[in-house]
């Protein structure tokens, strides 16, 4: 017979390893060592004394401007940016008011109203310009005023000033509601008054409540807070920075997100490492050494998690809407603040208190980790007997999810963008409902002066024009007195207004500002743009389209290459990256039936399929990397089947958790009024859910146990299972015995 073949024995690392090996090593010991410890949290708290004032300040950076949420070079941005260099401090913006009884004639009385509310709103009336009407309608069942304010800081307290004024003294049964671009504006800046403080408080309170669940411990939970408390200083401040010498994008939108994804992010890299450090302090009695190694077999799953959501995110920047791109570059600024401080203050933190913090269930030296036993190892077991039926069911559960999606319809109006209609929704219903729909919102044409009389022929022309008349449709006067309004300071330039039949935010409209852009461009040498409310919507529509077509390769390139280096195979990154596809569209379609059928919502606005896709497959990946990093070292050790299911059983508590404080986290955004963060944060939601209780912890343990080892392949671990040599790990690091090398702490009793 011939004779058995030699087991191969695993090689030694190799020179390169070896001081990778020995750099990781140095890193990991400062927060973890007897003294660096120390020095670690006095600089963490000098960083913290001294950018905590630059961390106030984030406000200030906010880009909240006409341009913040459109579509790079969009010809809307280019009207509102030559528009802003011309007004410069002159710049007006029309409140309009609209008075209505409910399907009855206005009356004498009503018209007295009106005109008495245009006398006293008179000092409000911006510069060099003058309010217009009250204009009756053509049913005679309303009135509108058109007041043009100046667009300065105290705008808000002026819209409110006319509220208060116009609502006083109604006759009985008139209905009044001021709206239009100023009162619009004014509703949108309420929403996001005070978020990020709301936000913040909101978040910590969801993730403290949670930990407290996940721990049972009345002190453990104290610092994963403590340390996303340091992260959000850093991550404020240095977005501050940032935003102010390197010109990152923050809009207000992207500034409220960013504390909830790093709460989120910050406390799953926390659950792990602490997870991980727990699991060591069972096999070794000194707590440093136990860190130490903690720090060393975690830490390159949360870099590879933090790098993959960093640069995913950091995608975006090839998006044309601004918003995306804001969003996406300071949630990577976040990401990367949440894990500087996830690896370096928390341990710290845990290892200069002691186990003790672990009370009432300290991990004592010698016995068996808590992990062993959990559900999810049962939950392997049932998975391990029919692998590929639990693969192809769960694929099933998800698909069925996923064709929901068929149906979803895309775009919001002005009235569906909030959960609670504001008053300038319920001004632009009533104008709607009694005159042209365009009239409280006009389109705005910019045109050199010498072709304005034939610009303005040309758009008068175009179906869906109602009229089209010199001067800015927040500078007008009286019917029939033009004058020279309209003009820029050197008379280059002139403004048209352009009144569209439907509402500004319809189809039709946007159907007419596309004909009337294709008119006006005709125009030899009139260089004429179309923008305004109704040109920015179907610029942004289509720039989403775009965008969809850009991004998404890069962002699925970046993680498929984050696992290809990490795994060191190519089969497992490329089913992993096809799971992480397959949940977003089931999250999509499951988010779709509950914006129908639970939240009411009319439609989903068009940044959320590439939003969501975003953040769902960058935190996605979180929870692949926490499995699959920990299944190739068991299987190092224990082999394919062996290593799945040790995996899943070390991992699935903690990915559990992650998930469900990442959800809840999201989950504060979908209680906001505004429908398209809201869309987002239930998206997010549903997304991690699905994630992590199905794809995460049954599709993916049921694929790589049906695959068998072919799923490492060209690795070695695909053609055998190696031997781990005992001064070895699976990772090439060398092991730790502190119990045998430290032979005077030999059966000393664990230490508090």
């Amino acid at each position: 017979m011939p004779a058995a073949m030699p087991v191969p024995r695993k090689r030694p690392p190799t020179a390169p390893r070896r001081r990778a090996a020995r750099l990781a090593a140095r890193i990991a010991a400062a927060p973890g060592g007897r003294r660096t410890k120390w020095l670690v949290l006095a600089a963490w708290l000098l960083l913290t004394l001294a950018l905590g004032p630059l961390a106030g300040k984030l406000g200030e950076v906010e880009e909240s401007g006409a341009n913040a949420f459109l579509p790079r070079g969009a010809e809307s941005a280019k009207v509102n940016t030559e528009l802003e260099r011309l007004r410069g401090d002159d710049e007006v913006m029309p409140v309009v008011v609209v008075y209505s009884r409910d399907g009855a004639p206005v009356t004498a009385a009503d018209r007295a109203k009106a005109a008495d509310d245009r006398r006293a709103l008179a000092g409000a009336v911006a510069e060099d310009a003058r309010a217009t009407g009250p204009v009756p309608s053509e049913d005679g069942e309303a009135l509108m005023l058109v007041v043009p304010l100046a667009h300065e800081d105290e705008l808000g307290d002026t819209v409110e000033r006319v509220r208060a004024t116009v609502s006083a003294n109604a006759p009985p049964g008139l209905e009044v509601a001021a709206g239009g671009p100023a009162g619009s504006l004014m509703d949108s800046v309420e929403v996001f008054s005070d978020l990020d403080e709301a936000l913040m408080l909101a978040t910590g309170a969801v993730v403290t409540v949670l930990l407290l669940l996940t721990y049972r411990s009345p002190l453990l939970w104290l610092f994963p807070v403590f340390a996303v408390g340091f992260a959000a200083v850093l991550t404020q401040a240095g977005t501050y920075l940032l935003a102010r010498y390197a010109g990152l994008p923050v809009d207000p939108q992207s500034a409220g997100i960013l504390m909830v994804l790093v709460f989120g992010v910050g406390t799953d890299y926390a659950l792990l490492l602490i997870a991980r450090y727990r699991e060591e302090l069972h096999r070794h009695e000194d707590r440093h050494a136990a860190m130490r190694l903690a720090l060393r077999r975690s830490g390159p799953a949360v870099l590879a998690s933090a790098g993959t959501i960093a640069v995913g995110l950091g995608c975006l920047a090839l998006a044309d809407i601004n918003s995306s791109r804001s969003l996406g570059l300071v949630g990577a600024v976040g990401v990367v603040c949440a894990f500087l401080a996830m690896v370096t203050v928390l341990p710290a933190l845990l290892v200069a208190t002691g186990r003790w913090v672990f009370w009432p269930f300290v991990p004592r030296y010698g016995t068996e980790p808590r992990e062993a036993r959990t559900v999810w190892a049962r939950v392997g077991a049932a998975i391990a007997r029919r692998p590929r039926w639990s693969w192809l069911m769960s694929i099933g559960v998800t698909a069925v999810l996923a064709l929901s999606a068929s149906g979803i319809s895309m775009g919001l109006t002005q009235e569906e963008m909030y959960q609670d209609k504001p008053e300038s929704v319920v001004a632009q219903e009533r104008i709607s409902a009694h005159f042209p729909s365009g009239s409280s919102d006009p389109a705005t044409v910019l045109t050199r002066t010498e072709e304005a009389d034939a610009v303005a022929r040309a758009a008068s022309r175009v179906p869906g024009v109602e009229s089209a008349r010199k001067g800015d449709a927040g500078n007008k006067g009286d019917e029939g007195d033009e004058g020279d309004e309209g003009r820029s300071p050197d008379g280059s330039l002139t403004t048209l207004s352009v009144v569209l039949r439907d509402a500004p935010d319809s189809a039709a409209a946007k159907d007419t500002v596309d004909r009337l852009r294709t008119a006006v461009h005709r125009v030899e040498g009139a260089d004429a743009l179309v923008g305004g409310t109704t040109a920015e919507a179907l610029d942004t529509q289509r720039a989403a389209g775009r965008d969809l077509t850009t991004v998404i390769p890069a962002v699925l390139l970046v993680v498929l290459l984050v696992l290809i280096w990490l795994l060191r195979s190519l089969v497992a990154p490329v089913l992993l990256l096809a799971t992480v596809v397959l949940s977003y569209f089931g999250a999509l379609g499951a988010s779709h039936l509950l914006f129908t059928h639970v939240l009411g919502f009319a439609g989903t606005d068009w940044s959320i399929p590439l939003m969501g896709f975003v953040f769902l497959v960058a935190l996605g990946i979180d929870y692949n990397i926490f499995l699959m990093t920990r299944v190739r070292e068991e299987v190092a050790a224990r082999g394919h089947a062996g290593g799945v299911l040790t995996g899943l059983a070390t991992t699935g508590g903690v990915i559990s958790s992650a998930g469900i404080v990442l959800a809840a986290t999201f989950g504060v955004i979908a209680s906001l009024p505004l429908v398209t963060m809201a869309q987002m944060g239930v998206l997010v939601g549903v997304g991690v859910l699905l994630d992590t209780f199905l794809v995460r912890t049954v599709l993916v343990p049921a694929l790589a146990l049906d695959v068998g080892p072919r799923l490492w392949w060209p690795s070695p671990l695909s053609r055998r299972t190696p031997e781990r040599r005992p001064d070895h790990a699976a990772d090439g690091f060398p092991v730790e015995h502190p119990e045998r090398d430290r032979t005077p702490h030999a059966g000393r009793a664990t230490r508090p």
